[in-house]
This record gives structure tokens, C-alpha cells and sequence, in this order.
């Protein structure tokens, strides 16, 4: 067991540091061709066709189900939303890494904790704690700072920054819903979205860069032809496993694991960018952007003190529990027998009480007929089968000795339950 753990611990920290090579390779090859060549969204054209064709081998090989239950109105409200939503954070992306250098575009995607929050309270309605929004400070500050002191700062390249994690943070929240939603292996909702993203992005991709890149006399001139169709390749394959492997580290571990591994790539990436692209910084830009990365790590770890909390709080104890209204239901005066629902009155066992939840407390004259285990159609709870039982009420579905309630002859001396307190009768 010791060792099965150990081998899954390696495993995790291998993918992590593929990813992270994986994730600044892909972002350095991207700014080498854009600076030469650009075309954003003839970039982003090809990554969405690595996805389609890359993902449907190794999908196969995997043995995914090639389809999922969803309907076609979940289809139109959700799936083509999000996969036009993809292709536009994805352009968005390749913009700002063309207009801005790497390190600088990735500072500003250190946002998208900002983004997450606005969007869920908008969306979703909601709320964080005091802890998370304090959170969201550090953020701000360090890429307002990288920001003033950006060297080769661009406001286009701002601007689609900003974009780009908006778009991603949007992608985000409705991806986790659909795979609630629907059951569906995340490898193939990447390519589903994938397909639907080329579908809908070729005819703009014909009439915007296909029509420029014809007729540009200097493409020649900047660039030999098939070095730019291997860096378009090699980024395009770069971008697909760059994804699947990072879908594949958030099976493996939690999702507060994954956030901080998130946020220690983009430390990678920054910092790998600096190096080999040797872009002009300050100091005071340096310190601008690990403040921000700190920020999203503190901000991760806010966020997962928050969900502990709520954890906590969803499972109150038993005891705790208590309702004080009567359920609906007239007491019966003719003392007829009921037969209990519990098979251990048979051998003789003391009387069990019905089975008791906090879910499942019924506060409102409505709620009579429903409850965890079966009730009679007046709202009272079937006691015995052996003996006469006269009750003046109920309360959840429990005898209550406390309103006239008695149980007699055969189970004298057992004990029953009103509202989880026990009682002797």
C-alpha cells in the first residue's frame, strides 16, 4: 500500500515537471513564430487542429467512450457556447504573447482568480469569505506593478491579456458544470470542444488572417516557409499535450494540489521566457510578478479553507438536530395496530427508531407525507404490528411520549424516540 502511494507520488511530480516544460516550450516556440510571423489566429487555427486530430488516436487507445448522453438543448445552451468561448480566449492568448513578451502576459493571467470570483458571484450568485476576497489584494497589486514598469508595455497586448483570462476563467467554471452535468471523460470534452471550436472558427480564419496571409509579399522575406510550418507544427503538438497532461495531473490530485501546481508553471514559464528570450525587466517588474504568483497561492489557499469550512458546516451532528412542529395528521382514536417497518421486533429486539437525518426535518405542515423512510398517508410512522398503540400526535414521524403518546403490553420498557431525544415508556 506504502508503496503503491510512493509510486503515485512520482508519478505526479514527473507529469508536473513535463507539464512545466512542456507549458514554457510551447509559450517561447509561440512568441518565436508570432514575432515573425503575425498571424494569432492561423496559430490558433492549428492548435485547435492538433486537438482534433492528436486527441481521437490516443482517446481510442485509452478506450473512452466515444459519445456521452447529452442532449442537443444542453448542446446549444452549453457545449457551442464554450467552444466559441475557447477559440476566442485562445486568440485572445496568442494576441497578447505576440503584442507583450511572455513573462509579462502570464503576470496578467495571474488574474484569473479575480476573474473566477466576479464571474461565479455574477453567474452563480456566489459568495466568498472575507479570507478569499483579502486573497485577491496581492493579486492585484503585483500586476498593477509589473504593469507600470513593463518595459515593452503595449495596451493591445494588456487589453488581450485581460481577455484571454476572462475567457479561460469563463471556460473554467462551465467545463467543471459540464462534467458534473453530464459524466463526461474530460480528455473527450477537450476534444469535443476541440471540433467544435474548428468547425466555427475556419470561415473567420478564411476571411481575416487566410486572406492576409495570400497576399503578404514579405512573409517570404521574413521567415523560410518551412520553418515556419515546423514551428506552427511543433506549437500546435505543444498545446495538445500541454492540455492533456494537464487534465491528466487534476485526476490525480486535488484540486488545491492543482491550483498550486498551476500557479508554480507560470513561475516556470516566466522565468524560463526571461532566459531564453532575453527580453528587456526591471527589478521592480520582477518583484511586481511574484507578488502576483503569491497572491494566487494565497489565494488557493483561501479558497480551500473556505470549502473545508463549508464541509464542515453541511454535516451538523445528529444531536444537534431538533424540529418543535407537529406534522400534519389527526391522532388515532381507534387504537388500531400498525405493523412496524423494522424486521428486529420479530426476534424480540427492542423497538428501533426510524431512521434519522438533519436533511429530512420537517418544519412545515406540507412536508407530512414525505420523509426517509415510509410514513402512513396521515403523516404518522407505523409502530408495531403486535401492539396497541393510541396516539394523540407525531412528530418526524417518531412517537412522542410527550403528547399523550403510549405504547403498551408487548413493549413495555422498550425505548422509542420523539425528535432524536429518547424516551422510556
Amino acid at each position: 500500500m506504502a508503496k503503491k502511494s510512493e509510486n503515485e507520488i512520482v508519478r505526479v511530480i514527473l507529469l508536473c515537471i513535463l507539464w512545466y516544460l512542456v507549458s514554457s516550450s510551447n509559450n517561447v516556440v509561440g512568441k518565436t513564430l508570432l514575432n515573425e510571423f503575425p498571424y494569432p489566429m492561423t496559430v490558433t487555427m492549428v492548435q485547435l487542429v492538433s486537438i482534433t486530430l492528436y486527441s481521437s488516436p490516443v482517446l481510442r487507445w485509452m478506450g473512452v467512450r466515444r459519445t456521452a448522453d447529452i442532449s442537443w438543448s444542453y448542446y446549444k445552451k452549453i457545449i457551442i457556447p464554450l467552444a466559441f468561448g475557447k477559440f476566442v480566449a485562445s486568440v485572445f492568448s496568442h494576441v497578447s504573447i505576440w503584442r507583450v513578451p511572455v513573462s509579462y502576459a502570464h503576470t496578467v493571467k495571474a488574474t484569473m482568480p479575480l476573474f473566477t470570483v466576479v464571474l461565479a458571484r455574477m453567474l452563480f450568485g456566489e459568495k466568498q469569505t472575507t479570507k478569499v476576497y483579502f486573497a485577491l489584494v496581492p493579486i492585484i497589486l503585483g500586476v498593477a506593478i509589473a504593469t507600470i514598469t513593463e518595459i515593452s508595455f503595449d495596451m493591445l497586448g494588456l487589453v488581450a491579456a485581460l481577455m484571454a483570462t476572462g475567457g479561460f476563467s469563463l471556460q473554467n467554471l462551465f467545463s467543471k458544470k459540464v462534467l458534473t452535468d453530464t459524466g463526461i471523460h474530460h480528455l473527450r470534452l477537450l476534444h469535443l470542444l476541440g471540433c467544435l471550436a474548428l468547425f466555427m472558427f475556419l470561415p473567420v480564419w478564411v476571411f481575416t488572417d487566410g486572406h492576409s496571409i495570400f497576399y503578404d509579399d514579405t512573409l517570404l522575406l521574413r521567415r523560410d516557409p518551412g520553418e515556419t510550418i515546423i514551428l506552427l507544427l511543433v506549437d500546435g503538438g505543444l498545446n495538445w499535450l500541454q492540455n492533456f497532461v494537464a487534465f491528466t495531473i487534476l485526476n490525480y490530485v486535488t484540486p488545491l494540489t492543482y491550483a498550486v501546481a498551476n500557479a508554480t508553471k507560470r513561475i516556470s514559464v516566466i522565468v524560463i521566457s526571461l532566459l531564453l528570450l532575453r527580453n528587456p525587466i526591471s527589478l521592480a517588474n520582477i518583484v511586481g510578478m511574484f507578488l502576483a504568483i503569491l497572491g494566487v497561492l494565497g489565494y488557493n489557499k483561501a479558497k480551500y479553507d473556505a470549502n473545508q469550512m463549508k464541509k464542515k458546516a453541511a454535516v451538523a451532528p445528529l444531536s444537534q438536530v431538533m424540529s418543535t412542529k407537529l406534522l400534519q395528521g389527526s391522532a388515532d382514536n381507534g387504537g388500531q395496530t400498525f405493523k412496524n417497518l423494522y424486521s428486529p421486533l420479530y426476534n424480540g429486539n427492542p423497538l428501533q427508531a426510524p431512521p434519522f437525518h438533519p436533511a429530512y426535518v420537517f418544519n412545515h405542515i406540507g412536508s407530512a407525507g414525505l420523509g426517509p423512510y415510509p410514513r402512513m398517508p396521515n403523516g404518522i410512522a407505523e409502530v408495531s404490528h403486535q401492539s396497541s398503540v393510541s396516539l394523540a400526535g407525531a412528530q418526524n414521524g417518531y412517537v412522542n411520549n410527550s403528547i399523550n403518546a403510549s405504547l403498551h403490553s408487548t413493549f413495555t420498557g422498550h425505548n422509542t424516540r420523539s425528535n432524536g431525544i429518547i424516551y422510556k415508556v
